[in-house]
């Protein structure tokens, strides 16, 4: 008996003793963040489409613009970090590869890296659209499509983003490397071109200072690196909260009865593209030049893809990107530091993509109506000019419609005919993002894997 008593007295002490391990560990019970993104998103499903439809008339309108609020208060706060996180992120990787004498060896890869991938993503969407045709419908349905342009509030303030765009603004890209006040153009437009300019430039020229001055220069800005991740991650932690505020007007106000017909051949056409682009090139990508297992990485990057998905913005996402590619897939500081901010502005795969697609749709619903179609020389140039409006796009929502005015024109289609996508892109938007940052993901690792970097080997966070 007494035996037995002991016994269970010493299972009652591990018991305890198990119970204030679990207690004592950090959040053992705790979702991780793609799964808690991921609830908040089915959330904002069943209240948009099952919860607010059924409810009074005056609820929706209250509780949609309390979703709005929180979700545009979740975006200002990620939108607060990212000048001073790219900033200080870029100089304080590049002012190492500066005194290494490597910033040359790497930038060549990188730039070269997101070159091929655009243009393979280009290409995809040039084949996938003239496969499907989705523009090839009945003659009077394309004339009563193309007659829709500018017709509702929304497409008309589209058209008036991009009135007087032409072939001429790619000239602006350039001149947007130089701003006279890089402060006032990071602010002005979201454009991020200039301050990457600046602070590559600006951690290029500390890597050459005398070893007192560089070491002072590179505590000085590891230290405001390390406080901005800090910062980041704290506001990364209300995603799931954020990401319900801004999805939920958007699946309540989309008119989804209306993606009918060549508007759903559309859509398709663009998901279809996108995704071959994201799980057969990028795959490919990874296995062959990053050699890590693709699964792994699509794993590893779920939070940034539900993040890009719902913001609609590389940039917004951008802190996470840079968070979740070193601790999950074990690329260095120093790596990501480089590659993923200049990627969140130059690297747009699935925003190329998503142009060439758009031209070559109008194109095709004009040739419906009687008129020319495109030879094979225009399309070309439908190619290059997507790929070269792609980058310096501002990484915020439908900033591809401005680079589109600028394609349409130098084929001869005219701006009014982008109404006819107005009802698709916002949702396509969202597609289009999370492609772009995930390619800015594989960017970094393939880069990473070429420095000789160790990835995902022994990390248990993204296993």
């Amino acid at each position: 008996m007494g035996t037995t008593g002991r016994d269970r007295q010493f299972r009652l002490v591990k018991r305890i003793g198990l119970i204030d391990a679990l207690a004592m560990s950090p959040n053992p019970l705790r979702w991780q963040l793609h799964w808690q993104i991921l609830l908040s998103l089915t959330l904002a499903v069943l209240c948009a489409l099952l919860l607010l439809p059924n409810s009074g008339d005056g609820f929706p309108v209250i509780f949609l613009e309390f979703c709005g609020q929180v979700g545009q208060l979740f975006m200002s706060a990620l939108k607060m970090v990212i000048v001073p996180l790219v900033a200080a992120s870029i100089i304080a990787g590049v002012m190492q590869l500066g005194a290494d004498k490597g910033a040359g060896r790497m930038g060549g890869k990188t730039l070269l890296y997101y070159t091929l991938s655009g243009t393979c993503a280009v290409i995809i969407g040039l084949i996938v659209v003239n496969l499907i045709g989705p523009g090839r419908i009945d003659p009077e349905a394309a004339a009563a499509m193309l007659g829709q342009g500018g017709a509702t509030a929304a497409e008309q303030g589209i058209l008036d983003k991009v009135e007087g765009r032409d072939s001429r603004d790619l000239v602006g890209i350039l001149l947007r490397l130089f701003p006279d006040n890089i402060f006032a153009a990071a602010t002005s437009n979201g454009s991020l071109l200039g301050i990457i300019t600046f602070s590559l430039l600006f951690g290029l020229c500390i890597g050459q200072l005398p070893p007192a001055l560089r070491t002072a220069q590179e505590n000085f800005w590891e230290s405001t690196q390390q406080v901005m991740l800090q910062l980041t991650s704290w506001i990364i932690r209300f995603a799931p909260i954020g990401v319900f505020g801004l999805v939920t007007p958007v699946l309540y106000n989309a008119p989804i009865g209306q993606l009918f017909g060549a508007i759903l051949a559309f859509f398709f056409t663009v998901v279809l593209a996108l995704a071959l682009h994201t799980f057969v090139v990028l795959a490919l990508a990874l296995k062959g030049l990053g050699r890590v297992p693709a699964m792994a990485h699509y794993k590893a990057m779920a939070p940034v893809l539900l993040t890009a998905f719902s913001t609609s913005s590389s940039s917004a996402t951008l802190p996470l990107t840079m968070d979740t590619v070193e601790k999950r897939a074990g690329v260095s500081a120093k790596t990501c530091a480089f590659t993923l901010p200049l990627g969140a502005t130059v690297n747009m795969d699935g925003t190329a993509l998503y142009e060439c697609v758009v031209v070559l749709f109008i194109a095709q619903l004009y040739a419906a109506t009687g008129q020319p179609p495109l030879e094979i020389s225009q399309q070309l140039a439908v190619v290059f000019l997507a790929l070269t409006t792609s980058i310096g796009v501002a990484g915020i929502p439908a900033a591809s419609l401005v680079a589109i005015a600028i394609i349409l024109p130098a084929v001869g289609l005219p701006i009014e005919a982008l109404g006819v996508v107005w009802v698709a892109d916002r949702i396509l938007d969202m597609c289009r993002t999370a492609v772009n940052v995930f390619s800015d993901t594989v960017g970094a690792v393939v880069i990473a894997r070429s420095e000789g970097e160790v990835l995902y080997k022994g990390n248990k966070e993204a296993a």
